[in-house]
């Protein structure tokens, strides 16, 4: 039992700060510069950690900026107020991602102005349907070895789709319950402690507000755990973090 949960609590976080560490404030916001080097560090890990349920980051990157320019708008790409249920806003997120993936849609020359890493050969070989099986069969073979009862394999959904779970739970619920720390014009909310747990993500109100900060927290009570990990990058000089001055400096004004 204590193999599998390692094993859970391991991919789950390392998958999610990948998530939101390159992917949201990378990939999407520019929140910081990095070396091509270190980007295809960054790169190969949110690939590694995500497995079964790679998200390319150019496809996510155009999505979530969609995201930020209509929030809760009907042309929002995962608004959980035009949706039912969590499933079908997943189902149609991931339209609109298959989309942007296979070049089906052309995003608006407004969220192409700021750049989108891209890995062409590591993007086709990790969105590959044989790649994501490895993974998936990497995934049952551990329980297999592990898992002390059946009842467990239960989690095994989880990984397979690890980086849409993630995604769907920020967004629906990041969108319907807790706090407002700033009136937005949308449904954004603050959840703590989940916000911590999620590693800042269920800040979505901060971020909405602030959509280029790097730090999701705004409040005393309030913790992003992915942000002193970047201070610590950036202090080290694997990244360098953008007009952080100018966004506290914003934020006191508005505040």
């Amino acid at each position: 039992m204590t193999a599998i949960l390692i094993f859970f609590c391991v991919h789950w976080f390392l998958s999610l700060f990948f998530h939101t560490f390159f992917l949201h404030r990378y990939a999407s916001h520019q929140m910081y510069t990095t070396s091509k080097g270190w980007e295809r560090v960054f790169y190969f890990s949110t690939w590694f950690f995500q497995g079964s349920s790679y998200l390319v980051p150019r496809a996510y990157g155009v999505m979530h900026r969609m995201h930020h320019e209509y929030s809760d708008t009907e042309h929002d790409p995962h608004s959980p107020h035009f949706f039912k249920d969590v499933w079908s806003m997943m189902v149609r997120t991931r339209q609109i991602y298959n989309d942007y993936l296979n070049h089906k849609r052309q995003p608006d020359a407004k969220f192409l102005e700021e750049p989108l890493p891209e890995w062409a050969s590591l993007d086709r070989f990790g969105d590959h349907i044989l790649t994501r099986l490895v993974f998936i069969a990497g995934y049952v073979a551990f329980y297999v070895a592990f898992a002390p009862s059946w009842i467990w394999f239960l989690l095994l959904p989880i990984h397979f789709l690890m980086g849409p779970v993630q995604g769907a739970v920020v967004n629906w619920c990041g969108h319907k319950y807790g706090y407002s720390n700033f009136n937005n014009g949308d449904h954004s909310r603050n959840s703590s402690p989940w916000g911590i747990l999620l590693l800042g993500e269920l800040f979505q109100n901060n971020h909405h507000k602030f959509k280029d900060s790097p730090n999701f927290a705004k409040k005393w009570f309030e913790l992003d755990p992915t942000y002193p990990v970047m201070k610590t990058m950036n202090w080290l000089g694997i990244i360098k973090l953008k007009s952080a001055k100018v966004k506290r400096t914003q934020y006191r004004a508005a505040a």
